[in-house]
């Protein structure tokens, strides 16, 4: 008994382990990353579409890869779904909470329209209960061409550079150059190895509980590897700059559909676990549509509708982990 205590004990701290050097590894990646790019006079709308989507977005990149190469799909797909939920009920919620949210309508009109298409593509291909490598290539493909797009749309001026401005708010690496590659390089390790190690203990601890990798995938290790989002959004928000949220948010998770899945399903196809079209593709869509309609409605998240979707989020979970609730809906 004594070791088996000793076994959960060390899953726990093994998990933990992993979602803090996850954390810690995706801030000294961007940080170097973004650093590294100033100091070579890379501009900074160029920096915000490329490093700081790609950097934030890292944790569930290699999250899901591990899962995935580790034949577990559940919390491969399960990561990048649960990241999305977790980014606008979650993230959105406490960011409007601590402060009220304005939105830029040009390039929310933008990045909301292919935030909702990528919705629904991935909707689409998940039906077929399978993501293949030639379906990764297209998302990458989508996802090059609306980069492109937000960078001449910005550029030209006909929308406001919301990519410039995520860079800007970006705490710099002082010092010679070699310093931000070599913290962007050990950022690199420490997401690779705090993914390997929540993976892992992910999994072990789906195999205790007796609750399915899926549910775990949606849930622990989606907001764990959602936490760079959660710290950049806060930020912006105390130093009142909640587009600048927004824009992370939109951003993330677009990259997290068609990056994030495409790399992934290219590196190891993908079958799709059946919880997911159960319930939790339908509450990121849904999610996806309240956050447009709240958008369009004032133009502004406030404080009333981040309680909204901070509770809606707590149903979810609740849905998630209580028997009864699944039951009462009839979600198995």
């Amino acid at each position: 008994m004594d070791g088996e205590r000793g076994f959960i004990i060390l899953v726990y701290i093994l998990l933990l382990a992993g979602l803090a050097i996850l954390f810690v590894g995706g801030e000294l990646l961007v940080r170097g990353a973004v650093g590294a790019a100033r100091g070579l006079g890379i501009s900074p709308l160029l920096i915000g579409i490329t490093l700081v989507g790609f950097g934030t977005s890292t944790p569930e990149l290699f999250a899901s890869v591990k899962a995935a190469l580790a034949d577990s799909p559940g919390i491969a797909i399960g990561n990048v779904v649960g990241s999305n939920i977790a980014n606008i009920l979650l993230i959105l919620g406490i960011t409007a909470l601590l402060a009220p949210i304005a939105i830029l309508r040009d390039s929310f009109r933008r990045d909301g329209a292919v935030m909702l298409g990528a919705t629904a593509l991935v909707g689409a291909v998940l039906l077929r209960d399978h993501i293949g490598r030639w379906m990764g290539l297209f998302f990458i493909a989508l996802l090059a061409a609306y980069l492109v797009h937000c960078y001449f749309s910005e550029k030209s001026g006909r929308i406001e550079s919301q990519h410039a401005a995520e860079a800007a708010v970006i705490e710099p690496v002082r010092g010679p150059i070699w310093r931000p590659i070599f913290l962007a390089i050990l950022g690199l390790a420490g997401v690779i190895f705090g993914a390997r190690l929540l993976v892992e203990a992910a999994i072990e601890l789906a195999v205790m509980s007796g609750v399915s990798e899926t549910v775990i995938g949606v849930s622990i290790v989606a907001v764990g590897t959602s936490l760079p989002e959660l710290a950049a959004s806060v930020s912006a928000a105390l130093r009142r700059h909640g587009d600048i949220a927004i824009g992370n948010i939109l951003g993330s998770n677009i990259f997290n559909l068609l990056f994030i899945l495409g790399a992934t399903a290219i590196i190891r196809p993908l079958s799709v676990p059946a919880e997911i079209l159960q319930l939790d593709y339908w509450v990121m869509a849904g999610a996806s549509i309240l956050l447009v309609l709240v958008a369009y409605t004032g133009w502004q998240i406030v404080r009333r509708e981040a309680v909204l979707f901070l509770l809606l989020y707590a149903g979810y979970m609740t849905l998630l982990f209580w028997p009864p609730a699944q039951t009462l809906l009839g979600v198995q």
